[in-house]
């Protein structure tokens, strides 16, 4: 049986598209509102206009942050450099010593490392 593996990755854009989704919905709202104060609304409706601007506002903030942090994690392909180079040495085919020597990492680390991704080739 195939299991479902979702990366933070893909669930930080989902979050995004969710986060999206909901301010298109808030303006989407908003636009019914304006109407609806033309047509002569209650104080009480400008007051919940108000609360929903600020709303929104937050959101397409919090939109915003999570798409620079989606296009930062994006362009960083590793977290730390010599555990890219190590990547990039067991896609080559190298063993976990050589890996190990070449990027000074603890064996145990570059043993781990080959076998993460000569699984994956």
């Amino acid at each position: 049986m195939e299991q479902i593996v979702i990366t933070w990755r893909e669930l930080l854009v989902v979050v995004a598209i969710v986060l999206a989704l909901y301010v298109a919905e808030l303006i989407w709202f908003m636009g019914l509102s304006k109407k609806s104060r033309l047509s002569g609304q209650s104080p009480e409706h400008s007051a919940d206009l108000i609360a929903l601007k600020t709303e929104v506002a937050e959101l397409q903030t919090q939109c915003d942050n999570l798409q620079k942090t989606l296009e930062q994690l994006r362009n960083s392909q590793y977290a730390h450099p010599r555990y890219g180079q190590a990547i990039q040495m067991a896609q080559q085919g190298l063993e976990a010593a050589n890996v190990a020597d070449g990027c000074d990492i603890s064996m145990s680390e570059a043993e781990l490392i080959v076998a993460l991704y000569k699984a994956r080739s």
